[in-house]
């Protein structure tokens, strides 16, 4: 069973910042994160009739491939400012014909 990735992302979030909060930067390492981040099961339950899962906790209602889509969803990064500033940069460096095409 998959476990709701609403919820895990959710939870997730929780553990970074308190571990954060907790660990000095110095002593901070990905692998104990990730550790952490293993302990999170929030499974969801089958629907057999209609072939969707189901979160108990936050009611989530979807099939595998939404699930999926969600979960890709989640984790992509968000863009900064920076990102944004960046992709400015290099459209405003492009010759005129390129932006045309843009």
């Amino acid at each position: 069973m998959p476990n709701c990735p609403e919820c895990t992302a959710r939870e997730r979030k929780k553990i970074q910042a308190k571990y954060e909060a907790e660990t000095v930067e110095e002593n901070r390492g990905r692998d104990d994160l990730f550790k952490l981040f293993d302990q999170v099961e929030i499974p969801m339950k089958m629907d057999s009739a209609t072939k969707h899962f189901i979160c108990k906790r936050c009611g989530l209602y979807a099939t595998r491939e939404q699930v999926s889509d969600i979960k890709y969803r989640l984790n992509q990064k968000e863009k900064t400012r920076e990102d944004k500033q960046d992709d400015y940069l290099e459209w405003w460096q492009k010759s005129k014909k390129d932006k045309e095409l843009d």
